[in-house]
């Protein structure tokens, strides 16, 4: 036991040096070409190509996505790396072996294995390797090592120039495409579109989400340019059947090569159940189903029973429900508020909402306040987080001052929201049916839920 100690100790110090090496990157910091991450993984020798890839973009739902095909992978036999950001509670989160966080002393010691080659590149250019570069060559490097039989990767920001890009990968997955990172991606669907459509190369199967028709004309057209079929969610597949169940949701669905019928996905909403068959579309177009010769039932559906997916629409107290949500954008609130809806017959609900200041937090206020009975205003820890006082004026604005309450400390906030379920004027058990939901941005639910645990 002691021994057990010792290793735990010594791998959790070598995970913190190797993450204070990380954040000395500056975790936001990002610059739009590939020419660092060529070079990096390069002098790597290119692990990247050691094995066949799935790769992600779109703007919400990638990484639940990038979940499902991995535990349906898991169920088909196969030894899957996964790649997603951002993380949760633990950056060894970004990458998963078997299904798992890589375990604290093997992240430290791809970090050890990329360090020197960053090092190197720095001392030549003006713009050091990036935080999320170094991550992605640390994963490469992980999955290579491992090895795998085939790597999930999820695109940091975007497609075309993110630092992911530099695989050729098989099968290439959309999922639906909003307006998000304006600033970065260009003002307009199209334009942001168009740059996810990067991630489309040579002979490629891509499986895409229904999209808006300002987004699916650049994806068709790239695919078109790079001689890629093309799968699309409601014509060559989709969801046919869909009921509440206890703990999530039953499905029956349509895949690429036939009908899956009783798959049970202990996650709620439609929008978990699109991420569902966009991960069952890729995983067969991946394994060369063919109409008509549908995967294994029974392997499916034991994929898809042990998806999990922390911090969306997940439970973590009772009396009164505690809900934390990663929604960061109104089309990932609008999902989130349609899917709670659906769940959950709450009598009162109260919101605790902290944001990042690049979104569109007015257009999340807004679909909150038809389904929240109060907000508690709060502040994340965030380099980049809305002061407590901007969201509150824009809270007052949009809930009226009496729904809105101020805290300037997210553990305060939810207290406050507790506390505010409690509070029942017409004397009936004041915690029956009553619910507290914590949203508005990934650092959010990923703070709440530290919170939560202790």
């Amino acid at each position: 036991m002691s021994n057990d100690r010792d290793r735990a100790a010594a791998d959790a110090a070598e995970l913190a040096r190797a993450e204070a090496g990380l954040n000395a990157r500056g975790p936001g910091r990002m610059v739009p070409d590939r020419d660092r991450i060529v070079a990096l993984l390069d002098l790597l020798g290119n692990p990247q190509r050691a094995y066949p890839a799935i790769h992600l973009t779109g703007t919400n739902g990638k990484t639940s996505t990038s979940r499902m095909i991995d535990s349906l992978l898991k169920a088909f036999g196969l030894r899957a790396g996964r790649y997603t950001s951002p993380h949760l509670e633990s950056v060894t989160e970004r990458i998963a072996l078997d299904g798992e966080p890589i375990p604290a002393g093997k992240f430290a010691a791809a970090y050890d294995e990329v360090a020197p080659m960053a090092d190197l590149l720095d001392a030549k250019n003006a713009d050091p390797v990036t935080y999320f570069e170094f991550t992605t060559a640390m994963a490469f490097a992980a999955f290579a090592d491992a090895p795998v039989d085939v790597a999930v990767v999820e695109v940091g920001l975007g497609g075309e120039w993110d630092a992911t890009n530099v695989l050729d990968a098989g099968v290439a997955v959309i999922t639906p495409i909003s307006l998000d990172h304006a600033a970065l991606l260009g003002g307009t669907v199209a334009s942001i579109a168009t740059e996810k459509a990067g991630i489309i190369h040579g002979d490629a199967s891509v499986v895409t989400a229904v999209q808006p028709a300002d987004a699916i004309e650049p994806l068709l057209s790239r695919a078109a340019s790079e001689g890629a079929s093309v799968a699309r969610e409601g014509v060559e597949f989709g969801v046919l059947e869909r009921t509440i169940a206890v703990g999530g949701q039953q499905l029956r669905l349509k895949g690429l090569a036939g009908q899956y019928d009783d798959i049970f996905l202990p996650l709620h909403g439609a929008h978990q159940a699109q991420n569902a068959v966009l991960a069952l579309a890729a995983v067969e177009a991946f394994l060369g189903a063919a109409p008509g010769r549908a995967l294994a039932s029974d392997a499916v559906r034991e994929g898809f029973a042990n998806v999990r997916s922390p911090g969306r629409l997940e439970r973590l107290r009772t009396s009164p429900t505690v809900l934390v949500d990663a929604a960061h954008n109104p089309a990932g609130m609008t999902a989130t508020v349609q899917a709670m809806a659906e769940a959950f017959a709450f009598r009162k609900l109260v919101a605790v909402v902290a944001v990042l200041d690049d979104k569109d937090y007015r257009g999340m206020l807004e679909l909150l306040e038809p389904v929240a009975d109060a907000i508690v205003v709060t502040e994340n820890s965030s380099p980049r987080r809305l002061s407590v006082d901007d969201l509150a004026a824009v809270a007052v604005e949009v809930f009226g001052a009496d729904r809105v309450d101020v805290a300037s400390r997210l553990d305060d906030a939810i207290e406050s929201a507790v506390a505010i379920t409690e509070e029942d004027d017409a004397g009936d058990a004041p915690l029956a049916g009553a619910g507290v939901l914590v949203t508005g941005s990934v650092v959010t639910a990923a703070e709440a839920r530290k919170l939560l645990a202790r």
